[in-house]
């Protein structure tokens, strides 16, 4: 493939991205979606948000299989997105657990392109321990300003 067919797939991609729904999918995953627990995760999984959490992680698996398959260069992808680390890095010390429950493709093609990446695994660890220390950041504020109230 080209690398002007590979930049429009990239821009297509994108574009996908920007319609309403998976924004609001997006959105709620990266604030709101926060497992800890298998528990966590089959209460998003079974419950209103069960869609915005299938159009995510689906939607980064099949950009994930466009990489795996050779549509797009992997250095590309990696250059163009980084959300799809921030993915994988929130469900990643779980997926044990959700293939055994929901079979052993899940997030599959997305694990490949981690471990294809160049320091992909660390890049995930690293990304989750800077989300998590946000996280733990955001629940000082709120501890204070609700002390304050």
């Amino acid at each position: 493939m080209s690398k002007q067919e590979e930049a429009g797939l990239i821009l297509k991609l994108f574009e996908l991205r920007r319609e309403d729904t998976m924004r609001r999918a997006r959105t709620w995953f990266t604030i709101e979606f926060q497992p800890k627990s298998f528990a966590d995760f089959n209460k998003a999984i079974f419950g209103e948000h069960s869609g915005h959490l299938r159009m995510v992680v689906g939607y980064w698996d099949m950009a994930a299989a466009l990489v795996n398959n050779g549509a797009i260069s992997i250095e590309l992808f990696n250059d163009a997105n980084n959300e799809h680390i921030g993915v994988f890095a929130k469900i990643e010390p779980l997926l044990g657990e959700i293939r055994g429950a929901f079979g052993p493709q899940f997030a599959a093609n997305l694990e490949k392109l981690i471990d294809a990446t160049p320091d992909g695994r660390k890049k995930v660890a690293d990304l989750r321990e800077r989300m998590n220390r946000i996280l733990a950041e955001i629940a000082n504020q709120q501890a204070r300003a609700a002390q304050q109230a």
